[in-house]
């Protein structure tokens, strides 16, 4: 993304003129086609998941996927990630132990991105789809340019790259607002050039959002199984003096349990990388072990642990009393290990596995005296997002957005556990380094986990 320099512009001027309209009706255009390629790669991973772990083993006799049937698939995927990384351009993407990385991917590299996230999400991985799409979002929109103009300047390409992501992103969160927060606290843009780049990424993201409520009702299919929606919680419309003195310290536990996860997983990226198709096929053994140990111990289905927990938060949530306080514990255990396993080596987002364990963290700790369920599933989400994507304003807005429906209590809570997460992070996590060899460089360090 483009940034501040010395040079000011004069936006309104700018948007004056004829060229910025033509430029507002290329980010329209893109904003259609990478909100549909959004949907159509969100539909491809929601049925590769029903084929490999449905479909296919019933095809070959089962009644059901038994449970050590995610050995030998995950096994696969991690050969074919493995593939993407070392033969294919742009080593499969951005490697996510190191949070979001903003910046637009190239047209050459999308082929390679897309087969890793394919096989890391829709095989059980835990990681989720948001970072493929904003590659995805972003090396279309740098296509369209160059079909249209070759020699465009560099930065027009880069704003009609980062209206692609607006676009894929909000089809994903279902909000072009949480598009436009995020992408724009990662990015660090300001000043003068902000307002360039946000009017033609709102427009993206606000077709991206429109294209989500209107592809349902052109196709037949469900979008809530694809896109992120508001959960199912108990109405809480004003919060206590206790619920403060609870989020406090549960926002500090949080934080320091997400810099453990990610800390395990930036040690273990450098042997991983190293031996991709060696290391990845074993981290791949890994994670479905620690996903059948967790099935056989706590008598729940092992789809728990893998995958990103995106449409298992609402039925998580939704249901408290189906969970012990042992076996939510177990969760956030075995499914926090799965999840630096899948950081060190595969490719996808970091946000959804931490939405889900936040959720888990939050059922937990509704049951402290005088702490509901709903302000703590709201603070550890919030919490949770604040520490590993180190952007406050984006956790702040998408635990609210995720929890606005049981009411605005629940507002003033989730800044305070940020800010709280924010600053433990700070404390207690070390300086990140530059990813040797990555597409993010140039995104600041407030975009690092």
């Amino acid at each position: 993304m483009p940034g501040d320099d010395a040079t000011e512009l004069d936006p309104d001027s700018i948007m004056r003129t004829g060229r910025f309209t033509v430029l507002l009706v290329l980010a329209a255009v893109v904003g259609v086609v990478a909100s549909l390629a959004a949907f159509g790669f969100l539909t491809l991973l929601h049925d590769l998941r029903g084929w490999i772990f449905d479909d296919l083993p019933e095809a070959l006799g089962f009644d059901a996927a038994p449970d050590w049937w995610s050995l030998p698939v995950l096994v696969v995927a991690g050969a074919v990630v493995a593939f993407a990384i070392a033969r294919l351009p742009g080593r499969g993407g951005h490697a996510p132990a190191h949070g979001l990385d903003p910046d637009p991917t190239q047209p050459i590299e999308l082929p390679g991105v897309v087969l890793a996230a394919l096989a890391t999400i829709g095989f059980g991985f835990v990681l989720g789809p948001e970072a493929p799409l904003i590659a995805l979002g972003g090396g279309l929109g740098f296509l369209a340019i160059r079909l249209l103009r070759r020699d465009a300047p560099e930065e027009l390409a880069t704003i009609v790259a980062a209206s692609g992501t607006f676009a894929a992103i909000s089809f994903l969160f279902g909000s072009p607002v949480i598009a436009a927060v995020l992408l724009i606290e990662a990015t660090g843009i300001g000043g003068s050039r902000l307002r360039l780049v946000l009017l033609p990424g709102l427009l993206a993201a606000g077709i991206g959002s429109l294209v989500s409520i209107g592809v349902g009702s052109w196709t037949g299919v469900d979008t809530s199984d694809i896109s992120l929606e508001p959960l199912s919680l108990p109405s809480f419309p004003q919060p206590e003096i206790v619920d403060f003195l609870w989020t406090v310290p549960l926002a500090a536990v949080v934080a320091a349990v997400a810099v453990l996860i990610f800390a395990i997983a930036r040690r273990g990226e450098p042997i991983v990388s190293g031996r991709p198709f060696v290391a990845l096929p074993i981290c791949g053994l890994i994670v479905a072990g620690l996903a059948i140990a967790f099935s056989q111990i706590t008598d729940k289905d092992v789809e728990q642990v893998l995958f990103s927990g995106e449409e298992a938060i609402d039925p998580l949530v939704s249901d408290p009393g189906s969970w012990s306080l042992g076996a939510l514990a177990l969760l956030i255990g075995f499914k926090g290990l799965a999840y630096a396993v899948s950081l060190a080596g595969f490719r996808g987002g970091p946000v959804f596995p931490a939405l889900f364990l936040g959720a888990a963290a939050g059922l937990m700790a509704g049951q402290l005296p005088g702490f509901e369920v709903t302000p703590a599933v709201a603070v550890c989400m919030g919490a949770a997002m604040a520490a590993v994507l180190r952007l406050p304003l984006s956790a702040v807005v998408l635990a609210t957005l995720l929890t606005f429906e049981a009411g605005l209590g629940v507002g003033p809570l989730v800044i305070v556990a940020v800010v709280v997460a924010h600053l433990t992070t700070l404390a207690l996590a070390r300086p990140q380094q530059p990813e040797p060899g990555g597409a993010g460089s140039a995104v600041g360090e407030s975009a690092r986990a």
